[in-house]
């Protein structure tokens, strides 16, 4: 790929994954404590209007006291949540019964990851596979009692129930607004933990310890989110979508403790680190990487813990990638009525304007111009025989050249028989190129020669 087209590629990138974030939701905290949207009102089905933050002195939130944007505060009378309740809220004029303020019903913030607010008739209720209570009940605790049990769902009702289950019709039991599904958790006040005959359902995907993405887009959140992370955290999550030309991340939250805990994003073929962040290093802009395997890195220190992140990632391809994608696959599907000819290098079939070109790619077998003749099985064997006789020869001239010594021989003269030292006589084995011959040498008897291989 060219710059231009990695540019391109970019471009479309972003303003992809802006509209998919803003179409699919605007929340990515279990509370919608990040919500930075533009309603209004506490419904947008006969709510009622919100006030403005600079304009609610009397209150506790306002611009005066948080003058610098914190909570999303500003000059508006957009739904926030400032104070980390369950769900965004806002202060309204017409007071009831001294209740001053409202929860936000906002159908676009929902965090990825909640399935839903559903009602519980409790014949059977809508998870029904396995469940316990806590009066120190998290999303967290719920979700890991589950995902250990490996169940695909967890729900959470009143505050301290949880359930599981793997039934992917819950929904039929009765979709419910999100705000009856508002009653926070007993061990975290500000994560909803469903309500009174109503469950509040999660995939247990949700803060998982690593995983394996291979979707065009996901959301992978820290490990034990949305409880914050636990010390001594190491966690890997591959991300591989085949066919991808750019991989683009963007963190929608991010809350690190400090320098010791880290997260990375590394190149899934060469592991080598494309980026690194952490708590005096947050990601300020959108990271993209060019392959289609990415490895998402966390560690902790154990002695940290905080909040953690949420990262979005999308993938694209590039455009002519996917030509030639669309070429192949029409090959494959025409393969069996082409067979390919020894000897052809490349066939390229040209068709008009409005056609598409395809290529059949063959592997040369054989020189041009130079007939085939298939061997028999028979002059295979001749050759391999021929092969194993000339190695067996080449060996036996090896050891020819060896000298070594003749086994004792028992002598039957008379003279030797009464000799006190009768000694072999050596043998010596020369070699000749076109003959072989053995020939009896006797060693030379030296005057004064000690050597006990020489008789008396």
């Amino acid at each position: 790929m060219d710059s231009v087209t990695v540019a391109a590629l970019l471009l479309a990138a972003c303003v992809t994954a802006s509209s998919w974030s803003q179409s699919d939701t605007e929340c990515y905290t279990v509370n919608g404590e990040d919500y930075r949207g533009h309603q209004k009102e506490t419904s947008l089905q006969d709510g009622k209007p919100c006030l403005f933050w600079n304009e609610t002195f009397q209150h506790p939130y306002n611009t005066q006291k948080y003058p610098n944007g914190e909570g999303g505060l500003g000059s508006h009378n957009y739904c926030r949540n400032p104070d980390g309740d369950v769900r965004p809220w806002c202060y309204i004029a017409d007071q009831e019964d001294g209740i001053y303020w409202k929860f936000c019903e906002i159908p676009t913030c929902q965090m990825p990851g909640i399935l839903g607010c559903f009602k519980d008739s409790g014949d059977p209720p809508p998870l029904a596979n396995s469940y316990h209570t806590s009066q120190k009940l998290t999303v967290q605790n719920c979700i890991s009692f589950c995902r250990n049990q490996r169940y695909k769902l967890a729900g959470m009702e009143a505050g301290y129930a949880c359930f599981c289950g793997n039934d992917l019709d819950y929904h039929l039991h009765g979709d419910a607004p999100g705000l009856e599904c508002s009653h926070g958790c007993f061990g975290d006040q500000q994560q909803p933990c469903g309500g009174d005959g109503h469950v509040i359902v999660f995939d247990t995907k949700v803060g998982s310890c690593g995983g394996n993405y291979t979707s065009p887009s996901g959301v992978i959140y820290s490990p034990d989110f949305p409880d914050k992370y636990s010390p001594g955290r190491v966690c890997y999550w591959t991300i591989q979508v085949p066919g991808a030309s750019v991989l683009l991340f963007t963190f929608t939250f991010f809350n690190i403790m400090d320098q010791a805990d880290m997260v990375e994003l590394l190149d899934g073929y060469t592991n080598q680190v494309v980026a690194r962040f952490d708590g005096r290093n947050p990601p300020q802009e959108a990271v993209n990487i060019t392959v289609d395997f990415v490895i998402l890195y966390f560690y902790s220190d154990r002695t940290n813990q905080a909040q953690g992140f949420s990262m979005i990632y999308h993938a694209f391809r590039d455009p002519s990638s996917r030509a030639i994608e669309e070429e192949e696959e029409i090959d494959e599907e025409n393969a069996s009525t082409v067979v390919p000819r020894s000897g052809s290098t490349t066939e390229k079939s040209h068709g008009g304007p409005n056609e598409k070109t395809s290529e059949i790619l063959y592997v040369i077998t054989s020189s041009p111009g130079k007939p085939e003749h298939d061997m028999p099985v028979w002059t295979i064997y001749v050759l391999a025989a021929l092969l194993s006789l000339t190695v067996i020869a080449m060996v036996a001239k090896l050891l020819l050249h060896v000298t070594v010594k003749s086994p004792t021989m028992s002598s039957i003269s008379g003279t030797e028989a009464c000799s006190q030292s009768a000694v072999s006589e050596p043998w010596i084995i020369l070699y000749r190129p076109s003959t072989i011959s053995l020939f009896k040498k006797k060693l030379k008897n030296h005057h004064g020669d000690l050597s006990p291989l020489v008789g008396k």
